[in-house]
């Protein structure tokens, strides 16, 4: 080996080289710079992904939100733009429809887990394969479709007091009922028409579920003899917690949100005005009485109303042990 050789071998190694050398060490004591920046980019991922939905929800859902809170303070007529503190507030609770749509919401409160038992257990027919599954899964579906002034149009024809309900109730010798004119009744068949209508996402919704179900339980329950309402209440509710957690939650945000169109079709907010509600209630004020922060005071009482309902919902749940 000749001297120059000799020097370049014992010279040492310049320190980038060794810099290099030193993070690229097998024992692993010191992480690569890329592999560092790879890490990084990878728990960045996530919020890039998820930052155009949260904008977009933040624009579109959130600031109209705000801004109709704060447009809640303020007069109508000719205190437009006044700052009126909780008077709109306060009308609201002087008004004996939205009072009566008030008790209205608790009505469909008390009716929302029979709107979730329904589709639940069509979705457990369903599942068990009972005779003519797949014919059941498209006829309870077909109502979702349906738009919801079609389907008040229909049941209009149905339940007049003349139509084709009060008259086969007539062959069997009972009196006419006036579905759609009977204040106490009314409320009641509006709510009954949506829950048709609607629980066809619902059912979807189940199904899904099942099929996170672990079927050794099912086989080891058919196994023990259980019976189906068991099997239903020991294996079938605990396994779809989540599923019934969620199908609460949207169903009750359904029934409060999305029956206008049933209403206006069906009722128009009466008799005598028993089947308000606080969305139909807010269009009056909006549309026809020309009250828009009054109707904005209504929408942030019936956003409360549906943040309140959905946490006591949730805390039901998790107090009888069926969510986590």
């Amino acid at each position: 080996m000749s001297i120059r050789e000799t020097v370049s071998s014992a010279r040492p190694a310049p320190a980038g080289r060794a810099g290099e050398a030193a993070r690229g060490t097998p024992d692993g004591r010191t992480r690569p710079r890329r592999r560092s920046r790879g890490l990084t980019a990878e728990r960045l991922a996530p919020y890039v992904l998820v930052a155009p939905a949260v904008l977009i929800i933040v624009v579109l859902r959130l600031w109209p939100l705000l801004l109709g809170v704060n447009f809640s303070f303020t007069g109508d007529g000719d205190r437009n733009g006044t700052a009126v503190g909780f008077d709109n507030y306060l009308r609201l609770l002087d008004d004996p429809l939205f009072r009566q749509a008030l008790r209205n919401v608790g009505l469909l409160v008390l009716l929302l887990p029979v709107a979730v038992a329904i589709p639940g257990l069509l979705a457990t027919f369903i599942f068990l394969r009972v005779p003519g599954h797949r014919l059941y899964r498209s006829v309870y579906f077909f109502p979702a479709v349906l738009s919801p002034v079609i389907v008040g149009a229909i049941f209009n024809l149905l339940l007049a007091f003349d139509g084709p309900v009060n008259s086969v109730l007539g062959s069997v010798g009972l009196g006419p009922v006036d579905w759609l004119g009977d204040p106490d009744v009314a409320m009641f068949v509006v709510v009954g028409v949506h829950v048709w209508a609607t629980f066809g996402m619902a059912l979807v919704v189940f199904l899904a579920g099942f099929a996170t179900l672990d079927a050794a339980l099912l086989d080891a329950a058919r196994v023990d003899g259980a019976s189906l309402p068991q099997t239903i209440w020991h294996v079938i509710v605990p396994g779809l917690t989540r599923t019934i957690q969620f199908v609460f939650v949207t169903t009750m945000i359904g029934m409060l949100t999305s029956m206008f169109g049933l209403l206006y079709v069906m009722t128009s907010g009466g008799p005598e005005g028993s089947t308000y509600l606080p969305e139909y209630y807010i269009w009056i004020q909006q549309g026809q009485m020309n009250r828009p922060a009054l109707a904005s005071a209504a929408s942030t009482a019936l956003f409360v109303i549906m943040l309140v309902v959905g946490l006591l919902q949730l805390r039901l749940l998790r107090r009888t042990g069926r969510v986590d």
